[in-house]
């Protein structure tokens, strides 16, 4: 994950875009990714979801991409590990979502 933010800074700092990547712009700009991957599925039914092509994986991978990228620069910004992040929203889901009891 630090290499992975260490090269999205580098890669923003080279481009000089430090100034227009705000949390508000980054969110805004995680929005428009997830949006994107979400177009792709937005027809399909729940068994084509599961079954597409090779291009339709390929787009998907890209747009899956352009959310981590967006997701980790804005965690970044606050300091936070996005994977931390989500080991911690899993435990409180635990909490909140308790599984049903087999016995």
């Amino acid at each position: 994950m630090e290499k992975l933010r260490t090269e999205l800074r580098n890669f923003a700092a080279i481009r000089e875009w430090q100034s227009v990547h705000t949390p508000k712009n980054l969110a805004m700009a995680l929005s428009v990714e997830t949006a994107e991957l979400t177009e792709i599925f937005q027809w399909l039914s729940s068994e084509e979801s599961r079954k597409v092509d090779a291009a339709t994986r390929k787009h998907i991978a890209e747009e899956v991409g352009d959310v981590m990228i967006y997701l980790t620069m804005l965690a970044d910004k606050f300091e936070l590990d996005p994977l931390h992040c989500a080991k911690e929203k899993i435990k409180l889901n635990e909490i909140k979502y308790p599984a049903k009891s087999t016995v």
